[in-house]
């Protein structure tokens, strides 16, 4: 796959472009998107949303179509948790849809992002599955079902396929200033 640096940001014309050239650009940019969405970067990731978009986080009840506000719930999620370690499962595109699949090792630090039903110090698994539409290079939608539930409690069950890719975040919060 191609570095993210070289997605385009805007409209790309795809009539000449065979399903497969169209498919792999769809994964670039939604490789581009997810390199960028730090607190640091996300303005390049909202810059890969077409004009008219729209954000979902259905367990959450999230639908959002203005990019400011979906750059604020960005900024949420960004303040509320921290990542530990991430499972990456599966990503791939079927013409303009990009299915991934991931599961994330979280601790909850803040209390932006509504309807998460944490609280902070809470470490928590979450079965992170997106979908992007995409049109000419774009972002339509994208919904992140966030399931969420206590790590290691009785729900915390993934089939961790062999070959994912893990990635850890040494930076994480100090666990023992979390005491409940």
């Amino acid at each position: 796959m191609s570095d993210v640096t070289d997605v385009p940001i805007g409209p790309t014309d795809t009539s000449s472009m065979s399903q497969e050239q169209i498919e792999e650009l769809n994964l670039r940019v939604v490789q581009a998107h997810f390199h960028n969405e730090t607190p640091d970067s996300v303005d390049k990731a909202i810059a890969l949303y077409a004009d008219k978009v729209t954000w979902e986080a259905p367990n959450r009840g999230v639908v959002l179509h203005d990019p400011a506000e979906i750059k604020k719930s960005y900024m949420g999620i960004f303040s509320t948790v921290h990542y530990n370690r991430t499972y990456a499962l599966r990503r791939f595109a079927r013409g303009n849809t990009v299915f991934d699949d991931q599961v994330a090792d979280l601790t909850v630090v803040g209390d932006q992002m509504p309807n998460l039903g944490f609280k902070p110090g809470d470490r928590i698994s979450m079965r992170l599955v997106h979908i992007f539409e995409l049109e000419n290079g774009q972002i339509t939608r994208e919904i992140a079902y966030e399931m969420s539930r206590l790590w290691g409690g009785p729900r915390d069950h993934d089939a961790i396929i062999e070959g994912a890719v893990v990635e850890d975040f040494p930076d994480g919060p100090d666990f023992g200033k979390w005491e409940k």
